[in-house]
């Protein structure tokens, strides 16, 4: 039994090659596209120009990938997604050929638990078109890359490491031929790494390197230490000293934080120094670093020094020194006082660039994006991004339904799927209380109530139908400043929020505590022990040389807390210390379960809990270990309420960004799961035992957050550097692993009909504009292979009648198509012949033109009417190469009433009737435009061409007698310029277009007015007059008239007209 039992195990390991082989459903899935849906973003700390050309410059994101502009900052666009990778922490370009650019990866602006790390350092020899991976794959964070100014083979990088515990990989490198090898030239410990590097431009053996001693884990940040401080080398490289010996702070006696170091570049004799000690301080060299003078030790220099620290200097004036902090600092005396006004380069500011050729350009890379001044800081460009940084990300159940997160270094956000309007504009989203920090939850009984999160415990309720929020924290008792262990609560910086699924409108936050509110917030019970750890020594001040308590770093708090929607009671806690709790009774008793989870390290954060739908039992968690120097998968499931676990992460391939933020299962497909790793998603068919990487086109940003919106079956992702995303119609990816050998169409999602909505006034798309979804029904469908013969797709209704035969790809792998909900369109007008006295009006190659009027209020009529909400067939029919099926696929699907529209199911028939009549009407008029344009074409070509009088004086009659018709059924005058239709009046093929389109594009789900129906019989009489008068002359003049040309080998061909 126990053989047999293997065989079966077997087979369908080879049953199954897809999940098992692949590591990327991108082969199969690349139709299954991403859109970004906004919000606008923030945080920039690397920036760089070519220098005197302001038209190009670079700007890297946090956590967003690298951007460029090619005019000036205008526009701007992501070069750097093809890369796994998403932190830019510098940007340089070769001085002597800028179209060499090096980015090296990996913030080193750390004062929380989410700044993304880095894979080591890029080259681009073409200005960002290809990219080469150059190595330093261990070194974590590299924020200095510098060029040698004459010799483009000389590279140096500054690397800070990992800052979560001891390691080699860190220091400054060198490679002297273009990154194919690289020597580590300076070390100073385990613990220290380079936090910034300078290069004396006039002699480039002389570098200046700022290291930095530091240690993070998810209780504390230490920044100081002996190995800290300012570093000279006059030879390349090759050797160091250290500064302290010249009098500056650092080493033993004197440790320092973090540093930062600066060369004029019109004089390098001037070097400035700025350190991280209790009081900043900034220090000035005016002999390449033999002696220095303490210039101030101003707060403002240097607030906050491990989110900051970085100096520049003006390229053309060694005595104009920038600080780039929480303000833009600005001295004009070397340092000795700062301006009172300085230019408003930003606000939490990281990177400085000003050119060097013209010392008037400068850029600022800060929180809000960047800013670039071509006037020395007079005003001011701002450049705005969609590289958001957001937590999390949850949904509404509204139609369409609505996306909320909140924003680091911004505030909360809440903006639509779909804006049912042409694009997403900024201006729709919205604040909902809270801030920058933490979660913003819709409550799932009342849409209209919205909790909102903030550092230091802050809470807040906000109510969309006024538009206030109140604050309703567990303990308004302000904590800035001070350590965990002296304050009554400790809550974290996203300190978690949940709703319980049994008891309507009940809130859960946690502190150490699991707090539960019944009213609104207007009181708090305490429903928990302290379930954490509660370890003292985890509880101190963060900081290390500089106190920093704001909350980013407090340990012993929850992370996690979310109720079975099974079982009532049942309510599920993490921590940030790994630890696991449990209780089944409302708060009453509590199990630690963390003993079970076997061979989980200690100290872990157990970043999100996911109770199953599909059983009370069953929960997954995901532990995110990355700040104990630990970047593995670490998922876990348990099937028995947590008395034993089975890690389920080992098919995620281990990396410098593979620990998990989030899982989440499937509330279709039993243990389907979805992963958020630091720089992507993977996907398991199987409950964990294999995963694969589901990418496309969504950028290797960390996806902090998931949610699986049920009604539309969308998975709205949130990325912590590229916003928001969503998958629409999730029914190909739930079906991976049922791929075979043969075509399949999957289950198809409802479609709604919607009306689109009157938009919000704006400045227009920016580079922050969202995309909404397809409008229609997505039609999924798998090929085995690529299909030789021809492909289709009919819409039909339940009893076969076609609506619609759409052609679709043929390519192998899963396709995906998007039917419009509309019937066939209008035939098209062909005009054969030019507008009389206008002859420079050109045809096409193929002998015609088309009829170009007035589209704005004309377009929409030439559309097919869309379908009545109802139950349709999506039939795939696949044929040979001689048109014989083979095949064919159906799938049903429903059609949806827009919830919103007064119209009844009565008054869309109406409206669908009346618009199958119109255009019916149209293609008739088109059919007669394109007969008597073939006519006049050939009259045109037998006066031009015969030289018979009598039969060239008849065709001048008929024409004369076509051109009229023509004049009755469209404006024979219009050249191809739109805004002609205001010259001569509208005929009748406008005319029914105009009709038309008031239907199909303003009709919203009304029936037609009274006066649309008589101006529709006015203007099908005169149609049917028109009509009458060409099959007239068709059946009497033409036909004498043919004839006579049959005498001269020649005949009228009218009979080759109508269709498209």
């Amino acid at each position: 039994m126990r053989t047999n039992k293997l065989i079966l195990l077997v087979l369908f390991f080879i049953a199954s090659p897809f999940i098992n082989a692949q590591t990327s459903l991108d082969d199969q899935f690349g139709s299954q596209r991403f859109r970004f849906i906004g919000p606008e973003g923030n945080r920039a700390i690397a920036i760089a120009g070519e220098p005197g050309n302001p038209m190009v410059n670079y700007l890297g994101a946090a956590s967003g990938g690298l951007w460029k502009t090619e005019n000036g900052g205008l526009n701007w666009r992501p070069i750097f997604d093809d890369q796994d990778i998403s932190s830019i922490g510098s940007v340089a370009l070769a001085p002597t050929d800028p179209k060499q650019v090096w980015v090296g990866t990996g913030e080193t602006f750390i004062i929380r638990p989410a700044h993304a790390m880095g894979n080591g350092i890029y080259f681009s020899p073409d200005a960002g078109k290809t990219w080469e991976h150059k190595g330093l794959e261990k070194t974590g964070r590299i924020g200095r890359v510098i060029v040698h100014p004459t010799n483009a083979n000389v590279i140096y990088a500054a690397s800070l490491g990992h800052t979560y515990g001891p390691q080699q990989e860190r220091g400054i490198y060198r490679s002297k031929n273009g990154g194919n090898t690289w020597e580590r030239i300076l070390f100073i410990d385990e613990n220290t790494g380079a936090s910034d590097l300078a290069i004396d431009p006039k002699n480039p053996n002389i570098l200046y390197a700022a290291m930095w001693s530091v240690h993070i884990n998810s209780w504390g940040l230490n920044s100081g230490g002996q190995g800290g401080g300012i570093y000279r080398s006059m030879d390349g490289g090759d050797t160091w000293e250290p500064m302290n010996l010249k009098g500056l702070p650092g080493g033993e006696k004197r440790p320092v934080g973090k540093t930062t170091v600066a060369v004029s570049y019109s004089n390098p004799n001037v070097v400035y120094a700025l350190f991280e000690i209790n009081s900043p301080e900034l220090w000035r060299s005016d002999n390449k670093g033999e002696t220095w003078a303490l210039m101030s030790q101003d707060h403002d220099w240097n607030e906050r020094a491990p989110y900051y620290t970085r100096i520049a200097v003006g390229t053309g004036n060694p005595d104009e020194v920038y600080s780039l902090s929480v303000r833009f600092v600005q001295s004009l005396d070397g340092g000795k006082t700062r301006e009172r006004r300085p230019p408003s380069g930003g606000g939490d500011n990281h990177d400085m660039w000003i050119d060097p050729t013209n010392p008037d350009r400068m850029m600022v890379a800060h929180d809000g994006g960047a800013s670039i001044t071509l006037d020395h800081g007079r005003s001011f460009q701002r450049v705005v991004l969609p590289i958001a940084q957001m937590y999390h990300v949850s949904v509404d159940d509204q139609i369409p339904y609505n996306v909320f997160g909140n924003r680091q270094d911004g505030w909360s956000y809440m903006g639509p799927s779909n804006s049912l309007q042409g694009y997403i504009p900024l201006g729709l989203w919205k604040g909902v209380g809270g801030c920058e920090s933490g979660f913003a939850k819709p409550d799932p009984n009342d849409n209209n109530i919205v909790w909102s999160g903030c550092y230091d415990g802050g809470l807040e309720r906000h109510d969309l139908r006024t538009g206030y929020s109140r604050e309703v924290r567990v303990w308004p008792e302000a904590g800035y400043g001070w350590a965990p262990k002296d304050m009554k609560y400790r809550w974290h910086w996203n300190f978690p929020l949940s709703f319980s699924t049994h008891v309507k409108h009940r809130v859960y936050v946690g502190s150490q505590f699991v707090h539960q509110s019944d009213d609104g917030g207007q009181s708090w019970q305490i429903i928990s022990p302290d379930l954490t750890l509660n370890d003292k020594s985890h509880q101190e001040s963060s900081g290390g040389v500089a106190i920093d308590n704001l909350m980013t770093f407090d340990g012993s708090t929850l992370f996690a807390i979310e109720e079975s929607p099974l079982e009532a009671g049942l309510i599920w806690v993490g921590t940030n210390d790994g630890q696991v709790q449990l209780t089944r009774d409302a708060g009453k008793n509590w199990t630690n379960l963390t003993a079970n989870i076997k061979g989980l390290p200690a100290w872990g954060t157990i970043a999100n809990i996911h109770p199953s739908k599909y059983n009370a039992g069953t929960a997954y968690i995901s532990v995110d270990l990355h700040q104990m120097g630990d970047f593995d998968p670490y998922i876990y499931k348990t099937a028995d309420y947590g008395k034993t676990w089975t890690k389920i992460s080992n098919g995620i391939p281990k990396s410098e960004s593979s620990f998990v933020h989030v899982v989440k299962e499937d509330p279709k497909r039993e243990g389907m799961l979805y992963a958020g790793i630091d720089k992507g998603i993977y996907i398991s068919h199987n409950d964990g035992k294999t995963w694969a990487r589901l990418r496309n086109n969504l950028p290797p940003a960390p996806v902090y957050w998931m949610e699986v919106q049920e009604r539309f079956d969308d998975l709205v992702v949130g990325t912590y550097g590229r916003g928001y995303y969503i998958l629409d119609d999730l029914g190909a990816i739930r079906n991976a692993d049922k791929l075979g050998n043969e075509a399949q169409v999957f289950e198809m999602r409802d479609a709604y009909r919607f009306n689109s909505r009157e938009s919000i006034k704006t400045d227009g798309p920016s580079n922050n504009s969202g995309q909404n979804p397809p409008d229609g029904a997505i039609i999924n469908y798998y090929l085995p292979e690529k299909h030789q013969g021809k492909l289709m797709v009919e819409i039909q209704s339940m009893d076969g009648d076609v609506i619609r035969t759409l052609p679709v790809s043929t390519n192998a792998g899963v396709n995906r198509m998007v039917w419009n909900l509309r019937y066939e369109s209008t035939y098209r007008p062909q005009l054969r012949t030019q507008p009389p006295g206008r002859p420079w009006v050109q045809l096409n190659g193929e002998g015609w033109r088309p009829l170009t009027t007035w589209d704005l209020d004309l377009n929409a009529g030439q559309l097919g009417p869309r379908v009545v909400p109802g139950k349709y067939k999506a039939v795939l029919k696949m044929m040979d190469n001689n048109d014989n099926l083979q095949k064919e696929i159906t799938q049903e699907f429903n059609v949806l009433k827009d919830p919103h529209s007064e119209g009844t199911i009565a008054d869309i028939q109406a409206q669908l009737d009346f618009s199958l009549q119109l255009r019916d009407a149209m293609n008739i008029a088109v059919s007669s435009i394109n007969a008597v344009e073939i006519l006049r074409s050939e009259l045109e070509a037998i006066i031009a061409e015969e030289s018979d009088k009598k039969i060239q004086k008849e065709a001048i009659r008929l024409k004369a007698i076509a051109e009229e018709i023509a004049s009755k059924l469209y404006d024979i005058h219009l050249t191809g310029a739109r805004e002609d239709a205001f010259r001569s009046p509208m005929k009748l093929y406008g005319r029914l277009s105009a009709l038309a389109s008031d239907i199909n594009g303003s009709g919203i789900d009304f029936k037609p007015t009274n006066q649309q129906g008589e101006v529709s019989e006015i203007l099908n009489e005169r149609l049917q007059n028109a009509v009458k008068q060409f099959e007239q002359i068709k059946a009497n003049d033409i036909e004498k008239f043919n004839k006579a040309l049959e005498k001269k080998n020649r005949t009228l061909t009218i009979e080759k007209t109508g269709g498209r």
